[in-house]
């Protein structure tokens, strides 16, 4: 079951960065309404990647 929440984290993880790497490219192209859409759909994709993490290293801990 850890090894699921460990996949699970590292799939928002994954999300996470490229919602970041589109927010810089709009970024740098001067569309700063898009790049923050894109920070904001980073930040959840990191704190749902924070909650699977946790879930899976406290499962991992129980298991040791």
């Amino acid at each position: 079951m850890a090894q699921s929440a460990h996949h699970e984290a590292a799939k928002h993880h994954e999300a996470a960065a490229k919602s970041h790497k589109s927010a810089a490219e709009h970024h740098e192209k001067g569309d700063e309404t898009t790049a923050a859409k894109h920070s904001k759909e980073a930040h959840g994709h990191f704190q749902k990647a924070h909650e699977s993490s946790t879930k899976a290293h406290g499962m991992s801990s129980a298991k040791k």
